[in-house]
């Protein structure tokens, strides 16, 4: 599965364009709390940067870093959420949410868990490792592992498709990122998020069938930023 659960590409193809939009337009109003300017701000360069790979129209691009730095007169506010637990048959997952009303969003999470089971905070944390995931691409033959070791990166590894993950210290992601056209890669996204260190395996297919339509629910809510599933490919 990777350390991100992404819907499946029929499901994702149906409404994917403006559900991306969303979340980014969260996520980038966010990190323009720390400032509007990009070069002083790394999490929202990053968020731009994504922004841009997704083709957002400019326009939505300024008016958020505008909105999140309090530029255009409108005043909104998202907090951070996250929310542990387990999908059906003990998959450990992670939930990050962004929201304007986080009573809302517990209790809809909560009911969205039913058919899993929510857990304390720290719950399946500690299963996991949180990391830099930058996610990029190569038209050349270059060599994953040796960018991963000139970027500065801690490991990588071959994406579902076809691209290839590197991992980094939390700290070394914006380096990593800045480093990573040097050795031949496009950087296609970057950000913090929890790698799986015990990914569970053997389910068969009914039960997998039964764990993808919990995570499909989970990850099609509003407020669900990212999804960090505990499952092997």
């Amino acid at each position: 599965m990777g350390a991100q659960w992404k819907a499946k590409p029929k499901e994702a193809a149906a409404n994917a364009r403006g559900k991306i939009f969303g979340r980014l337009v969260k996520e980038i109003m966010v990190c323009a709390r720390n400032g509007a300017d990009p070069d002083m701000n790394p999490k929202l360069r990053l968020a731009i940067h994504q922004a841009k790979k997704a083709s957002m129209p400019k326009d939505t691009l300024e008016r958020a870093i505008k909105k999140g730095a309090g530029l255009s007169g409108e005043t909104v506010n998202f907090e951070r959420a996250t929310y542990e637990g387990f999908a059906p048959h003990q998959v450990p997952l992670i939930v990050e949410c962004l929201t304007d009303n986080i009573n809302r969003t517990v209790a809809e999470i909560r009911v969205l868990f039913r058919k899993g089971q929510m857990g304390a905070s720290g719950s399946v944390a500690w299963d996991f490792d949180y990391v830099g995931l930058i996610e990029a691409s190569t038209d050349s033959d270059a060599d994953p592992e040796l960018a991963a070791i000139e970027a500065g990166a801690q490991d990588f590894e071959p994406d579902e498709e076809g691209s290839t993950l590197f991992i980094t210290e939390p700290t070394d992601l914006d380096a990593v990122c800045r480093a990573l056209p040097e050795q031949g890669f496009t950087v296609n996204s970057a950000k913090l998020g929890y790698r799986p260190k015990n990914p569970v395996s053997g389910l068969s297919p009914e039960q997998m069938e039964e764990v993808e339509a919990f995570l499909e629910a989970i990850d099609s809510h509003d407020d669900v930023q990212n999804v960090y599933v505990g499952l092997s490919a």
